[in-house]
């Protein structure tokens, strides 16, 4: 999961330099899911053949990938108005969706420790974000909007797996994604100014298929409630990208919270390393 969340921070920083390089985010969005179809689909399709597109779970299936197209549309928008570290830190707000979703539809006991930890990270979150001195920008609704997404995703990609293959999954949530933003894509479209452009615009797509592929295979392996707060290490890696790439420095703030998110995050693991098999 931390080298997911690697490749998801790689994928957010990317697109922020495109959007503000003046391509519209519905381009980015159809790019990068265009580029990770024809990656799966050449990785899989030589070793599965049309398997790849029979799904066991199809319903389940067409959701999650509604919920990932939404997650990524809303996010790469909101990046074009917020700076890296607020639109990762409303997306920290994602685990308690999980913790609360995984109930219903996973059928997850919850314990009130982890629940609190989570919490706990929540707070670290409204720390690195000074909420109770910001100023609310309208693009917040839009990262809202990804992180309820993107809760969602989680939990069906913990529902599916095992289900169906990853290679499955991969085709679903690329190929719809692809088909939906096509003749969006194609009102809008802004040809790159430099031949740096068209690789970031594709590289975004490798580091979404390598990244959701860790992802599956990691629900595979343990709760999507536990999983759920690892997500916190992105701070880490979104502070360090904004200070290489933008200029943009962590503040004290930003390291109190990142201090709080990560002892919760390890509290967490703790907790569960020590459960009872």
């Amino acid at each position: 999961m931390l080298v997911t969340f690697f490749f998801f921070s790689s994928m957010d920083t990317i697109a922020k330099i495109l959007v503000t390089s003046d391509i519209p985010a519905m381009q980015v969005a159809f790019t990068r899911y265009l580029s990770h179809f024809a990656f799966v689909f050449l990785v899989y399709f030589p070793r599965h053949g049309v398997r790849i597109f029979q799904s066991r779970t199809p319903r389940i299936q067409a959701l999650r990938a509604i919920a990932l197209l939404s997650s990524t549309v809303f996010n790469f928008a909101a990046l074009a108005y917020l700076p890296l570290t607020v639109t990762t830190a409303i997306f920290f707000a994602s685990p308690l969706a999980v913790c609360l979703l995984s109930i219903p539809i996973l059928n997850e006991h919850i314990g009130i420790r982890r629940l609190s930890a989570v919490f706990v990270g929540f707070i670290g979150v409204v720390v690195i974000t000074q909420a109770w001195n910001a100023n609310f920008h309208w693009a917040m609704f839009m990262s809202l909007a990804a992180f309820l997404s993107a809760s969602t995703y989680f939990v069906l990609t913990r529902k599916i797996a095992g289900i169906d293959n990853n290679s499955v999954t991969q085709i679903y949530a690329s190929g719809f994604a692809t088909i939906v933003l096509a003749p969006v894509a194609f009102f809008v479209w802004t040809t790159p100014a430099s031949a740096l452009e068209w690789g970031l615009l594709f590289l975004i797509g490798i580091l979404g298929a390598v990244g959701h592929s860790l992802l599956t295979l990691a629900h595979r392996f343990a709760q999507a409630s536990t999983l759920a707060p690892l997500v916190y290490v992105q701070i880490i890696y979104i502070t360090t990208f904004s200070w290489i790439f933008f200029n943009t420095a962590p503040d004290f703030w930003t390291i109190v919270g990142t201090g709080i998110i990560v002892a919760s995050g390890l509290y967490i693991w703790l907790r569960e390393s020590r459960a009872p098999a």
